[in-house]
């Protein structure tokens, strides 16, 4: 397939408008494709226009321009040529056998284990709409669309626009015209669903999920809608223009690639949202957030879309910052910026260190095809990018944020625009110079740092100097700190300053009054996006009594900077892993603990940490697990009771699963389906606890397929995948290696992750040496093959990046060096390398 080009792009927008797409899909076609006529109503701008339309059918059945036939051999690598096209009116219709997908591009097909019912969704981000219609396949060629859909009699529909059944009765389903959307975001969603209906603001409201999952999704309902309320009114309240569509259904689909895709009117999440076991309050938190996240794209993206891909940004970065923050203002999850802060921000910091990295809203020239824009879609496009709209909202007055906006959206409503144009818009909303700001923040890449020096001045007063390592401007706060006189494990905040750090690598220096604080804290609150160090009399405060420095954001910024000084190899990983055992167990927020215990057994213990330092990290995390456990629900105002509410015991268990390393313990909770003074062992639950018999070799191929008979779903069915390529056997081994990567393509994007996930384990060095190598040739084929989203997986979850060594090193340089990976492939390869060579670098200097 050839990639489209941003050269061709624009000259195929110079050269034509799009006006309406008429799309009729039959799902009746059986199992491996299904049919789709399109009739695309478009001008020529000028005479004797060559262009082409993208087209990815299984067959090609005819094709029409003004009813004149096109020769259907014509189609070359997806694009169908249309030549010498007169001034003026066309239209081109074109019919078409199209394949159903198993990876989560474009027409995806799923049929439920649990009870044989089947489901199909599109997904035609960024370049997968001719995988289910004929188009011209580029953002800024805008046009109203006309769906029509033929499926089973006992399915649903749901599209861009209210869905309703032509005629009485039948499968024949007409969807509303829409208003002028992009390609990308034409969307159907078909099957049995079942549906929780409702109406707000006088828009119908929709929740969907397949059968399976019915009871599910009704125990969330209510909570689903009511986050869905809450940000519809509270965007209506910041937003001048009201929403843009018609209707707005949410529809929970299988084997879903993202999170979640904003298609206008019918927003599609992964179903794994709809949550079959015990959650954390911090799980709920973040499927509310991507709520949150999808509904602004209804204005940035959907009302207002890119040009081209180098402004991702203008999607992404402002639906992270707005969903984070309608989210705190308008529902329970007031917290939700110490989310941001411990799960997301930390992603950001890690893309902006590897060579992948690339400015937040990066040159026109640096995405040059839709190839490169793909790899976009990534940390910096996201967190680093809302954190700068963070620091721009701060620096620049939430009221001037606000109008510049409102004016881009009034200026630009159901069209196309830059980043010149949001400029320009703020421009006029704010005296501050909002593009030398945009040019040191948006064009540059990396992560300023900020460090702080305290001493005593000649007038006997403190000082703290802060020395700004890079060229951006920063307003941020810096919080001072003394110990509690009666309790020195405390800290009490004795002040807060606000301040601005001046760019260019200036300093910032404040003169204090009275003693020393035990505590400087530059970047409290984290309201600005930076590398943080703490001087040696304030890291010496915090590895003493962090646990009792109020405000998680605050414990957040602290566990961040720790984080960052072990990833850079100042501060040891088991001193790190100490610091953790000492107060992660007092931690009552949940986002806290999670996140901190993730990087603890992820990195910190399996990349950074071998043999006896590894096997002394994993019994550090279990101590710090058991007694998280062993807090009581109740206990008053301390931190049994607020771990029992926010989900801390239940994060607790399963990390104290996936660090043991003595089964016998594991195999008593599962002799009585229950964790002693916690949770009960759900699906869930029992899975993951499977899954580390499997790996310890206290479970076999008999165990996996019980618990598999006993769990059915889906889900059931992915876990199995996972423990029995977990498995500590050659056999074993060998079987998941031959799923994934052998001729048969059998496996879905969701079965092939899962079977990776077991596959590679640290206690099983040994067995799996072999391997690496053969990654690295086999992977190959596969990514080239099976398309961009299975080469992502792969390069994702199938690297093996338990090895960290020199060979695998070797290795990976060697096959990026040959050039034979796909992009996609490729940008992956790419990141693991280079956390490779830095795991290399930790364990040197901790040698």
């Amino acid at each position: 397939m050839v990639v489209l080009t941003r050269a061709e792009a624009q000259g195929r927008a110079r050269a034509l408008r799009v006006e309406q797409y008429a799309v009729d899909l039959d799902l009746t076609r059986g199992e491996e494709v299904f049919g789709s006529t399109t009739v695309v109503r478009f001008a020529a701008l000028e005479a004797g226009v060559d262009t082409f339309v993208e087209l990815r059918p299984s067959r090609l059945v005819r094709a029409e321009l003004d009813g004149v036939a096109l020769d259907p051999g014509a189609l070359r690598e997806g694009r169908l040529p249309l030549r010498g096209l007169a001034a003026g009116e066309h239209e081109l219709r074109v019919e078409a056998l199209m394949p159903y997908s198993r990876v989560g591009e474009g027409m995806h097909r799923f049929t439920d284990p649990e009870d044989g019912n089947t489901y199909v969704y599109t997904q035609c981000c960024v370049a997968d709409a001719p995988l289910v219609f004929a188009c011209f396949d580029q953002p800024d060629l805008k046009a109203v669309f006309h769906v029509s859909v033929t499926a089973p009699e006992e399915w649903t529909v749901l599209g861009n626009g209210v869905a309703a059944r032509s005629g009485a009765g039948g499968g024949r389903w007409v969807c509303a015209p829409t208003p002028p959307i992009s390609t990308y975001l034409m969307a159907v969603a078909a099957g049995p669903f079942h549906s929780v209906r409702t109406e707000h603001a006088g828009l119908p409201f929709g929740l969907h999920v397949r059968r399976s999952l019915g009871r599910f999704l009704d125990a969330d309902a209510a909570e689903l809608l009511e986050v869905t309320r809450r940000c519809f009114d509270r965007y209506h309240e910041l937003f001048d223009e009201p929403y843009p569509f018609d209707s707005y259904d949410q529809a929970f689909v299988p084997e879903f690639n993202s999170g979640a895709m904003e298609n206008p009117g019918l927003v599609t999440f992964r179903d794994e949202y709809i949550h079959r076991s015990a959650v954390t309050e911090t799980e709920r938190m973040s499927r509310a957030t991507t709520i949150a996240h999808e509904m602004a794209h209804m204005w940035f993206g959907d009302l207002v879309t890119l040009r081209w891909w180098d402004d991702i940004w203008l999607n992404e970065s402002f639906a992270e910052y707005m969903g984070y923050q309608v989210l705190s203002e308008a529902t329970r999850f007031v917290d939700a910026w110490t989310d941001f802060a411990v799960a997301r921000k930390s992603w950001g910091y890690d893309a902006d260190e590897r060579p992948s990295t690339h400015p937040v809203a990066p040159a026109a020239e640096a995405v040059p095809d839709t190839a490169a824009a793909m790899g976009n879609f990534d940390g910096i496009s996201y967190a680093k990018g809302a954190s700068a709209l963070r620091q721009l909202v701060v620096w620049l007055g939430e009221k001037s944020f606000l109008a510049g906006i409102n004016e881009h959206f009034a200026r630009h409503r159901f069209g196309n625009a830059t980043l010149a144009d949001f400029l320009d818009s703020l421009a006029r909303a704010s005296e501050r110079d909002v593009r030398g700001w945009a040019e040191s923040w948006l064009r540059t890449t990396g992560a300023d740092a900020l460090v702080p020096r305290v001493g005593e001045s000649a007038a006997r007063q403190w000082y703290v100097d802060v020395e700004h390592r890079g060229e951006r401007p920063h307003r941020l706060a810096v919080g001072l700190y003394d110990r509690a006189p009666a309790d020195e494990s405390r800290l009490v905040l004795r002040e807060r300053l606000e301040r601005d750090v001046p760019p260019g690598g200036g300093r910032l220096t404040v003169t204090l009054d009275g003693p020393r604080p035990d505590l400087v804290l530059v970047n409290d609150l984290d309201w600005t996006y930076a590398r943080v160090r703490l001087d040696p009399v304030s890291w010496g405060t915090v590895r003493s009594a962090l646990s009792g420095l109020p405000g998680q954001l605050s414990r957040a910024v602290v566990w961040n900077a720790a984080r960052d000084m072990v990833r850079e190899g100042e501060l040891g990983p088991l001193e790190y892993l100490r610091t953790v055992r000492e107060h992660l167990r007092s931690e009552t927020d949940n986002a806290v603990v999670q996140g901190v215990l993730a990087f603890a057994r992820g990195h910190a213990a399996d990349r950074y940490l071998a043999g006896a330092g590894r096997v002394e990290a994993l019994g550090l995390l279990g101590e710090v697990c058991r007694e998280l456990l062993e807090c009581e629900e109740g206990a008053g105002a301390g931190r049994g009771a607020a771990a029992g509410g926010s989900g801390v015991r239940l994060t607790a268990a399963r990390y104290f699963i996936d660090c043991a390393t003595d089964p016998e313990e594991l195999l008593a909770w599962r002799a009585v389906g229950e964790v002693p003074g916690g949770p009960v062992l759900d699906a869930e639950l029992r899975w993951r606890l499977l899954l580390r018999l499997s790996v310890l070799g206290a479970v076999g191929e008999a165990d996996i397929e019980e618990a598999a008979a006993a769990d059915r779903s889906a889900r059931g069915e992915e876990a199995a995948a996972r423990c029995r390529a977990a498995l500590p056997e050659a056999a074993a081994k060998e079987a998941a290696w031959e799923a994934m990567f052998g001729p048969a393509d059998a496996l879905s994007n969701y079965l092939f992750t899962a079977t990776a996930q077991g596959f590679w384990q640290p206690e099983q060095a040994g067995l799996l040496r072999g391997y690496v190598g053969r990654y690295f040739t086999d992977v190959l084929p596969v990514a080239a093959r099976r398309g961009p989203a299975l080469a992502d997986a792969a390069g994702r979850h199938a690297f093996p990046a338990v090895f960290v060594d020199e060979a695998t090193l070797t290795y990976g340089e060697e096959c990026l060096a040959s050039g034979e990976a796909v992009p996609a492939l490729r940008r992956r390869l790419e990141d693991q390398v280079d956390d490779l060579r830095r795991a290399l670098g930790v364990r040197a200097a901790v040698a």
